[in-house]
């Protein structure tokens, strides 16, 4: 149970490192193509986690099949960012992060059949608790919610999202430095073929530009990755999609203090409730468990 705790934490520390970056990638794709963009942060996390395999020799015990499998994950998690970017293109951002967080209900649907893992009571109360907030820290419940286009583009990408966390959780067996360098690489690899095929020119970026792209390849991208292919092994999938759910609520967050955004009491309310979902899952089993042990 401890072993699964600190996991859980570490996973949070991820969740807490992309919500905090919402302002920074805001501001950069309004400079620099989408696709264009998340090639060249794949390529700087993938040169990163490359450079390790080599310093660290990690390479000696790369097999084929930690090579397919990290292509097939990393495929995963290439179309989820695509489905994202093109469904953004016809509907709202609120809408979006509330598609893409449903796949806290899709992991563990798919962890049925991958992984023969059946979720727990507590666990479905939790990702009912937490789907409920994200629609409150999401939606706009005083606007008309129809569904068009790209909502069923970003329900894609909550599929790929939801699988990739699954797959992850299914190649418990590999090096995961060497799993994350493929996904990564992979990941880049694709994004660049997606940008060229769209017609997005290589744009010239200036140094702020860079700088920016960097710490996202490295801190969001390398290092986010690689704890999570390290340490949910030591944990269930249904309890890393949970804990990803928290990221709109960290993104909230840093989005009011960093950028002025206004967080409504809804949204207020939206977050608790995904905190309550966590605790829920993550603590309740244990006390109940340890008072009958008493």
């Amino acid at each position: 149970m401890r072993r699964q705790l600190w996991a859980d934490g570490l996973l949070a520390v991820v969740t807490l490192i992309w919500g905090s970056t919402f302002v920074l990638v805001k501001d950069v794709v309004e400079q620099v193509p989408v696709m264009t963009f998340l090639a060249a942060r794949f390529a700087t996390g993938g040169l990163v986690l490359a450079l390790a395999v080599l310093l660290l020799r990690r390479w000696r015990g790369l097999t084929m099949r930690e090579l397919g499998w990290g292509a097939i994950i990393g495929t995963a998690l290439w179309a989820g960012y695509a489905f994202q970017t093109l469904g953004l293109q016809s509907t709202t951002a609120s809408k979006a992060g509330f598609i893409t967080g449903l796949s806290v209900v899709l992991v563990p649907v798919l962890g049925l059949f991958v992984l023969r893992h059946r979720p727990g009571l507590w666990a479905w109360l939790g990702i009912a608790l937490a789907t409920a907030g994200l629609g409150l820290l999401s939606l706009r419940l005083d606007e008309r919610v129809d569904v068009n286009r790209g909502d069923l583009l970003v329900l894609g990408c909550a599929a790929a999202f939801a699988t990739h966390i699954v797959l992850v959780a299914r190649a418990g067996w590999a090096d995961p430095l060497r799993l994350t360098t493929v996904q990564v690489i992979v990941a880049g690899l694709l994004n660049a073929i997606s940008a060229v095929l769209s017609g997005q020119q290589v744009a010239s970026m200036s140094q702020e530009v860079w700088a920016s792209v960097v710490f996202l390849g490295v801190a969001a991208t390398a290092v986010a990755f690689l704890v999570q292919v390290s340490v949910q092994r030591f944990t269930t999938a249904t309890h890393t999609a949970l804990i990803f759910t928290l990221e709109p609520v960290f993104a909230a967050i840093f989005g009011s203090w960093l950028d002025n955004d206004v967080l409504t009491l809804s949204g207020w309310i939206g977050a608790g409730l995904i905190l309550t979902g966590m605790l829920v899952t993550e603590l309740l089993p244990y006390l109940i468990r340890r008072n009958a042990a008493i």
